[in-house]
């Protein structure tokens, strides 16, 4: 008689191959089906309760806009102004500095946007890309600039600025602002250029390109995206600084947005501040319409430079 053998382990009992795994229990799958969702919809309710926190105020700010100033004086607050006037706007663009100002602003972005971005872009590919002397120094170096409070260079740019008769003139007020942008954008452009590795530009070099040719061909779309970051940093900077225009533009027929804003709420005893968010919303208008332009660049640019034409 030949006694029966028990089938291994793990095994099926004819024989045909691994035992399945034991179905997680009913319980179990509850649990992790149905844990996640929840957190993810909390997560959900805190990040809109937390975006409409951050857009509350400007929404107040255009409503208040299209509101006359006892309306606004009125302890009952208006939300929806379905009733509203555009009688703000039209005293705005009615007045004579306003399109002075925004001329001066427009140029002054202009010009220390381009000049921020060639500076920083230069100065991160040679930080990233090349080893040579004084590099560490030169890192530290943008470090310190970062940490000098702007209000205490204000005497020294100051007195820099007339000593060459830039005072009250453009290009002084965009040399100090390309200053101010310059040593952060290295850092934030850095970052972008040691993301992209060097491997794909010596694979273009490989299939007969110049190192200048895998350059712009490969590398550079990739950095669409860095330089798009960086200019929309320096245009937010530049467009909104108050502080370093008011030290030197201290003519009032040169004056940026910021500073004829003020000189519009200091221009009456009562602010009429229906005016005044009128004037706040004008200039915040070319914002909102340079990141609309090119928010889509900012990741059209992130595979472009990888596929080989």
């Amino acid at each position: 008689m030949t006694a029966s053998t028990a089938p291994a382990r793990g095994t099926s009992p004819l024989g045909a191959g691994p035992r399945p795994a034991a179905p997680l229990s009913r319980g179990r799958r509850t649990a992790r089906s149905g844990g996640r969702p929840l957190a993810t919809r909390l997560l959900g309710v805190v990040a809109v309760a937390v975006a409409l926190v951050w857009v509350f105020p400007i929404y107040w700010m255009i409503s208040s806009s299209f509101l006359p100033t006892n309306r606004l004086r009125t302890p009952t607050p208006t939300f929806v102004p379905l009733d509203g006037t555009l009688a703000n706007f039209r005293t705005v663009l009615g007045d004579p500095g306003f399109a002075e100002s925004f001329r001066t602003s427009l140029v002054v972005t202009g010009i220390t946007l381009a000049a921020a971005i060639l500076f920083a872009f230069l100065a991160a590919l040679a930080v990233s890309r090349f080893r040579f002397r004084g590099r560490r120094s030169f890192v530290v170096a943008i470090l310190v600039v970062q940490m000098i409070p702007a209000e205490g260079l204000f005497i020294s740019q100051y007195q820099m600025l007339d000593g060459w008769g830039l005072v009250n003139h453009v290009l002084g007020l965009s040399l100090v602002y390309v200053a101010a942008i310059v040593p952060f954008t290295i850092w934030m452009l850095r970052g972008f250029v040691t993301g992209v590795p060097i491997e794909l530009e010596e694979a273009g070099m490989v299939d007969g390109l110049s190192r200048t040719g895998a350059f712009f061909r490969i590398t550079f779309p990739l950095l669409a995206p860095g330089l798009v970051a960086s200019g929309v940093y320096g245009f937010l900077q530049a467009w909104n600084e108050y502080t370093l225009a008011l030290v030197v533009m201290t003519d009032p027929d040169e004056r940026t947005l910021p500073l004829w804003l003020q000189g519009l709420v200091e221009a009456n005893r009562a602010t009429e501040w229906g005016v005044v968010m009128a004037g706040a919303t004008m200039i915040a208008v070319p914002v909102i319409v340079f990141f609309l332009v090119v928010q889509n660049r900012m990741t059209g640019g992130l595979v472009a430079g990888a596929v080989k034409g």
